[in-house]
C-alpha cells in the first residue's frame, strides 16, 4: 500500500482557454505572411536577375539579392501592420494600403454569402482567406487573405451572426448532416459521361495508332484531347473530393476539395432559383447534379459557387430541392405536357414555377414565384407559324435559365398572367432575405386557392 501522498490520482483536466473575442479589437493577417512575402521577391529576383549579375561577378548577385530583401521588407512588413480589420456593433471596417490608405465600412445585413477558403499553401502554414460577397457586383466582395485559421472560422461566425440580426458574440448555430458525397460515386459519374468517355477512346486510339505507326504527328490530337480531360475529369475530381454538405439555421453549408479546401456557407434566402440535371448515363445510374442562382456571386464566383449537389442520389437532390424552398412542395405541382416530340414539361402553383425539358441530357428547372424578375413571351417566326410560343423566366444571373418552350399561344398566355399573379402576392413588403433568424422569411395571406397547371393546359390564378 503506498502512502497517500504518492498513491494515484486523477489527472487534472487543462483549462480550455476561451475563443478570442472578434467583436471588438483590431485584427490583422498572419504575421508568418512577411517573411513569405520576401522570400517570394527574393527568389523571383534572383531567377531573373541573377543570371545578368553573375557577369559582374557573385558578390553582385549576393548584395543585390540583400538590399532586394531589405527593400521588400520594409515593405511588406508596413503594409502588413496596418493592413487591418475588425466589427464595430454591425458593420465591418476594412483598412489597406501603405502609400494610398483605403478604408471600407460594410453593412452586414446586406451580407449575400461568406467562404472560407485554404488553398494548398495556407492549408500547410494554417491560414485560411474569408471571402464576403455583398449585394453591389464583382467588384463589392471582401477578401481577407492570410489569416488564421481558427480566427477566420470565428469571423465567419460573427459576422454571419450580424448577418442573422443576432449579437456577434452568439455561438455558431449548430449544423445537421445533409449528404457526403462518397469519393467512388464522384470517380464514376465523373467517368460515365458520354463527352468523357468518347475522349477516352479517342485518346487510346490516336495514341496506339501513333505507336504502331510511328507516326509524331498523333502529338498534335493528343495534347488538345489530354487538356480536355484534365479539365472536364481532374478538375471536377479535385474541386469535389471529400465533399459533405449540412443544414444550419445560418443556411446551407458545404465543404469540399482536394488542394484547395473550402467552406461555403450560403444564407437563407440567397437562392434564386435551382436546376437539375440529369444526363443521359446519370440517369441510368439514378443520379443527378444541383446548380443553383445565388445572390451576390458575380462574373466567374457565380460559377464556381453555383454548383450545390455535384453528384447525388436523384431522391437526394430533390430533398435538396425541399429544403432550399420549404413548404413549396415541388414534388406535387401538376405537369403540363407539350404537343411537340421534343418532350417538356411545364408547371406552375402559388409557389414554384417548374419546367422541364431535354432529351439525351434532363434539366429540370425550379423558380420561386416571388424571385421571378420579369416574364417574357417570344415566338419566333418558324414559332408563329406553326402557332407555338416560348415563356422565358428571368432570374438573377446563374446557371439557371427557365424556359417552357413550345406551348400553345392561349397557354402560354394564361402561364404568363398566372405567375404574375402568384408573384405580386408572394412579394410581401416584410419579406427580406436579410436578418433571417428574428423574422420570418416569407409572409403570406391564408385563404386563396393553389392554382395548378391542369392536363388540358389551363392555369387557375389567385383572386387579387
Amino acid at each position: 500500500m503506498l502512502p497517500p501522498s504518492v498513491a494515484w490520482r486523477p489527472q487534472p483536466v487543462p483549462r480550455r482557454e476561451p475563443d478570442e473575442d472578434v467583436t471588438t479589437g483590431v485584427f490583422r493577417s498572419h504575421w508568418a505572411v512577411v517573411p513569405l512575402q520576401v522570400v517570394a521577391v527574393a527568389l523571383v529576383f534572383v531567377a531573373l536577375a541573377g543570371p545578368i549579375l553573375t557577369m559582374f561577378g557573385f558578390g553582385w548577385v549576393v548584395m543585390m539579392t540583400v538590399a532586394v530583401v531589405f527593400g521588400s521588407l520594409a515593405y511588406a512588413l508596413p503594409s502588413w501592420w496596418y493592413g487591418t480589420f475588425g466589427l464595430r456593433e454591425d458593420h465591418l471596417v476594412v483598412h489597406s494600403g501603405l502609400v494610398m490608405r483605403s478604408s471600407r465600412e460594410i453593412p452586414l445585413s446586406r451580407l449575400q454569402a461568406v467562404d472560407v477558403v485554404q488553398p494548398l499553401l495556407m492549408q500547410v502554414f494554417g491560414m485560411a482567406e474569408l471571402r464576403i460577397e455583398l449585394a453591389g457586383g464583382d467588384g463589392s466582395a471582401i477578401r481577407l487573405r492570410c489569416l488564421r485559421r481558427g480566427l477566420a472560422e470565428r469571423v465567419r461566425a460573427a459576422v454571419l451572426a450580424h448577418a442573422a440580426g443576432l449579437p456577434g458574440r452568439s455561438p455558431e448555430a449548430p449544423e445537421w448532416p445533409f449528404y457526403r458525397l462518397p469519393f467512388l460515386l464522384l470517380l464514376g459519374a465523373l467517368t460515365f459521361r458520354v463527352p468523357v468517355l468518347l475522349s477516352f477512346v479517342l485518346l487510346l486510339m490516336l495514341a496506339t495508332a501513333g505507336a504502331v505507326f510511328a507516326e509524331p504527328g498523333v502529338a498534335g490530337a493528343l495534347v488538345p484531347l489530354t487538356l480536355g480531360l484534365l479539365r472536364y475529369f481532374w478538375g471536377p475530381l479535385a474541386r469535389y473530393t471529400d465533399y459533405y454538405a449540412s443544414l444550419s439555421s445560418d443556411g446551407l453549408r458545404l465543404r469540399y476539395g482536394m488542394f484547395q479546401r473550402r467552406m461555403q456557407t450560403v444564407p437563407p434566402g440567397r437562392v434564386q432559383a435551382v436546376r437539375v440535371v440529369e444526363p443521359l448515363l446519370w440517369r441510368a445510374l439514378g443520379v443527378a447534379r444541383v446548380e443553383a442562382n445565388v445572390a451576390g456571386y458575380a462574373g466567374a464566383r457565380q460559377g464556381d459557387s453555383a454548383t450545390l449537389l455535384p453528384v447525388a442520389p436523384r431522391r437526394r437532390a430533390y430533398a435538396l430541392v425541399d429544403e432550399l424552398f420549404p413548404d413549396s412542395g415541388a414534388a406535387h405541382v401538376a405537369m403540363v405536357p407539350n404537343r411537340t416530340w421534343v418532350p417538356g414539361l411545364v408547371g406552375v402553383d402559388r409557389r414554384l414555377f417548374i419546367s422541364t425539358r431535354g432529351l439525351f441530357c434532363q434539366v429540370t428547372e425550379i423558380v420561386p414565384v416571388e424571385r421571378v424578375q420579369s416574364l417574357r413571351l417570344t415566338a419566333g417566326p418558324l414559332a408563329r407559324f406553326t402557332g407555338l410560343v416560348s415563356v422565358d423566366v428571368d432570374t438573377p444571373p446563374g446557371p439557371v435559365r427557365a424556359r417552357a418552350s413550345a406551348r400553345e399561344a392561349g397557354e402560354g398566355r394564361r402561364l404568363v398572367d398566372a405567375l404574375a399573379a402568384y408573384g405580386r402576392r408572394a412579394r410581401v413588403p416584410s419579406a427580406g432575405t436579410e436578418r433571417w433568424a428574428t423574422r420570418s422569411t416569407l409572409e403570406r395571406r391564408p385563404g386563396h386557392a393553389v392554382g395548378t397547371g391542369a392536363a388540358d393546359g389551363t392555369y387557375d390564378t389567385p383572386e387579387t
